[in-house]
């Protein structure tokens, strides 16, 4: 998980965030902001690595048929 800069710089957003789920966060004394940027985050992450799995799909499938059909490179090597 990406760590955040306490120091970065922020800049305001509008949310719509559902009424008893902000009640009750409030009401546990969580920072909200950061929560959302942490959630953010993480949402970002994910689709990052979603589009590098599409982007790189055609050279994964070729590596997963080379080695099905030759096996791993240099097994003959490995300690394990």
């Amino acid at each position: 998980m990406r760590k955040i800069a306490t120091n970065a710089v922020r800049q305001p957003a509008n949310l719509s965030i559902d009424s008893q789920l902000m009640a009750e966060a409030k009401g546990l004394n969580v920072n909200v902001s950061r929560a959302a940027e942490a959630g953010i985050a993480e949402a970002v992450a994910a689709e990052k690595t979603r589009l590098w799995k599409l982007e790189n799909r055609a050279t994964m499938d070729a590596w997963n048929d080379y080695v099905d059909k030759h096996g791993i490179p240099l097994t003959e090597h490995r300690q394990f």
